[in-house]
């Protein structure tokens, strides 16, 4: 199926590695022109490298960013419209799971964990609305089933992944009429040197048993899925598809209503 992508501008957050990175393959894959970005420059052009070894090296861009701070966003946006003029997707993707169990994590820990999975996503979009106004464009969070449902997450994550999803649908209803806003709410997402590549090395009795006793399809999820989601959500195929939550999960999350 042709998504219309071609020589689309593409900006991904958090595409070091795992999602991100799997996002930017896809968009490749669709003739799209991608900007990947994280705040860790080895990963970053690990993966640059990488991926120009299978794709046109010209459509390839790789930036170092720290989405958390406003002002290394606005010189990525001073950057991107420079060399681009324009741009048409933005994927908000940085995340991390890891935090404390307690029940309200100390105040520290809470700051971060809110700061790199809520603020990271409202900045990147606060930077880049007015491109995608400008385009019509598409914008897309990545954010979790942790947000959705109580599952046993850190609290502090869980509650910065359900504000990326009231942000989105807030978003979504004023901006209707000029960029389309969705959401992809992955649940366990296997890959490697992730979170659960490294949970498998410590105990993989365990995980294969919270696996089993908590996913339906009794399996992992893979980048490669989440990315398919994507780049539809984000290309003209999904054109009437606006302030829309994605669950990919392998029915995790399966309700009855």
């Amino acid at each position: 199926m042709d998504l219309n992508l071609k020589d689309k501008k593409v900006l991904i957050t958090g595409a070091s590695t795992g999602i991100g990175a799997a996002i930017a393959e896809k968009f490749l894959d669709e003739g799209a022109i991608v900007i990947i970005v994280s705040r860790g420059s080895d990963k970053l052009y690990t993966t640059e490298k990488r991926l120009k070894t299978n794709f046109d090296k010209s459509r390839i861009y790789a930036k170092c960013c720290d989405c958390t701070d406003y002002n290394s966003v606005s010189l990525l946006r001073v950057e991107v419209k420079n060399t681009f003029g324009e741009l048409d997707i933005v994927v908000a993707n940085v995340g991390d799971g890891q935090s404390l169990p307690d029940p309200i994590p100390d105040e520290k820990q809470w700051k971060k964990t809110w700061s790199t999975n809520f603020e990271s996503a409202l900045i990147t979009s606060r930077a880049f609305l007015p491109m995608l106004e400008k385009s019509k464009g598409s914008l897309l969070f990545i954010s979790s089933i942790a947000g959705i449902e109580a599952s046993g997450a850190p609290v502090d994550y869980s509650t910065a992944k359900t504000a990326v999803i009231a942000l989105a649908k807030n978003m979504a209803r004023k901006l209707a009429s000029k960029v389309r806003v969705n959401v992809i709410a992955p649940g366990n997402i296997f890959f490697k040197n992730g979170v659960w590549d490294k949970k498998t090395q410590d105990n993989p009795e365990n995980v294969k048993k919270i696996i089993s006793s908590t996913v339906p399809m009794n399996r992992f999820g893979t980048t490669q899925e989440i990315a398919d989601a994507a780049v539809f959500l984000c290309s003209s195929k999904s054109s009437f598809t606006t302030g829309s939550v994605l669950v990919i999960d392998g029915g995790q999350t399966m309700n009855v209503i």
